[in-house]
C-alpha cells in the first residue's frame, strides 16, 4: 500500500475502440475512503474508465495506476490478485440465473479462497445479513425483485471484502424506494467497511446527495472534478448543460451524420 491520498488513478490515458477515441489525455484520481461519482453525457467513456482500472482494458497511452501499480504493466497473476482487492457491481446486478441468492454471494469466496464451507456460509449470511437479505439465502434471482437483485450482486461484491468497490449504473431501473435503498447501502458500506467507490451514474440529484467526489467526462476529457457543490457551479457549458438537464447546449440531439438534403432530396416548395 502506498501512501498516496489516492487509491485509483488515470495519467495522461488515451484510449480508443478502433478509430474511434474514447478518452484523450485523460487525469484523474480517486481519493481514497471516499464515494466518487463518475458521471457525464452517455457513450463519454465512464464505463471503459472502470474496465481500465479493472484490467480488462488497456490503456494506448499513460498510466492507470491501482494503489501505485500500472495496471496495464502487470502480468497475470499480479492484475488476479489487484481484482481481488476490487469489487464490482454490473449494470443490472448480473446475477447468475441458475444459482440460489446464497450460492450467488458464495460464488467467488469459492473461486478465490480455501476458506471450509462453514466459513463460506458464515461470510455469506454476514454479507448478506449488511444488505438486508439474510432471509432471502435460498431464493432464486427469478423470485426477487430488481431492487433485491441489486442488493445481492452488491453483496456479492463485497464478499472478499474488497478495498475499491465499482458500480457500474446501481440506480439504472430502480423504483424511487429501491434507489433510496441502494444509495443509502452504498454510503453505509463505503463508511463502515472503509471503502473507496467509485459509481457510473446518470442519476444526478442521488448521486451528487451520495458522492464526496464528482468526476464529468465530455468529449473524452475531464470536462470538470470537484466536490458536488463546485461542479454545480462549474461554468463549463458542457458541465452546466448535464448538471442542469438542458436540452440544447454541447452535446447536440442528433448524432453526426450526412444532411436532410443529402439524404430526401430538394424539400418542395422550399424557399432559398
Amino acid at each position: 500500500m502506498t501512501d498516496s491520498p489516492y487509491l485509483a488513478e488515470l495519467r495522461n490515458v488515451t484510449f480508443s475502440y478502433g478509430d474511434r477515441v474514447i478518452l484523450r489525455d485523460v487525469t484523474l484520481a480517486v481519493p481514497r475512503g471516499k464515494v466518487t461519482a463518475l458521471m457525464g453525457a452517455s457513450g463519454g467513456g465512464k464505463t471503459t474508465v472502470l474496465r481500465l482500472i479493472g484490467g480488462q482494458q488497456r490503456a494506448q497511452k499513460g498510466e492507470v495506476l491501482f494503489d501505485g501499480r500500472d495496471v496495464g504493466q502487470l502480468d497475470t497473476a499480479g492484475l488476479y490478485a489487484a481484482r481481488r482487492r476490487m469489487g464490482m457491481l454490473f449494470q443490472f446486478g448480473a446475477l447468475f440465473t441458475d444459482l440460489s441468492v446464497f450460492e450467488n454471494v458464495a460464488f467467488p469466496l469459492r473461486e478465490h479462497t480455501d476458506l471450509s464451507e462453514a466459513l463460506i456460509r458464515d461470510v455469506v449470511l454476514m454479507k448478506l445479513h449488511a444488505v438486508g437479505l439474510r432471509g432471502a439465502r435460498d431464493l432464486m434471482p427469478s423470485q426477487i425483485s430488481g431492487g433485491m437483485a441489486r442488493r445481492v450482486a452488491l453483496a456479492r461484491a463485497i464478499a472478499l471484502d474488497p478495498e475499491l468497490v465499482m458500480y457500474d449504473e446501481p440506480f439504472a431501473g430502480l423504483d424511487p424506494i429501491s434507489l433510496g435503498t441502494a444509495a443509502q447501502l452504498i454510503r453505509q458500506l463505503n463508511d463502515a467497511m472503509g471503502l473507496t467507490s467509485i459509481i457510473v451514474s446518470h442519476d444526478l440529484e442521488d448521486t451528487f446527495r451520495l458522492a464526496d467526489h464528482v468526476i464529468i467526462l465530455g468529449e473524452g476529457v475531464v470536462a470538470a472534478q470537484g466536490t458536488p457543490d463546485e461542479v454545480r457551479a462549474c461554468a463549463d457549458p458542457l458541465v452546466h448543460q448535464f448538471v442542469h438537464a438542458l436540452p440544447t447546449g454541447p452535446v447536440p440531439f442528433h448524432h453526426p451524420g450526412p444532411g436532410v438534403a443529402e439524404d430526401f432530396g430538394p424539400i418542395e416548395g422550399r424557399t432559398r
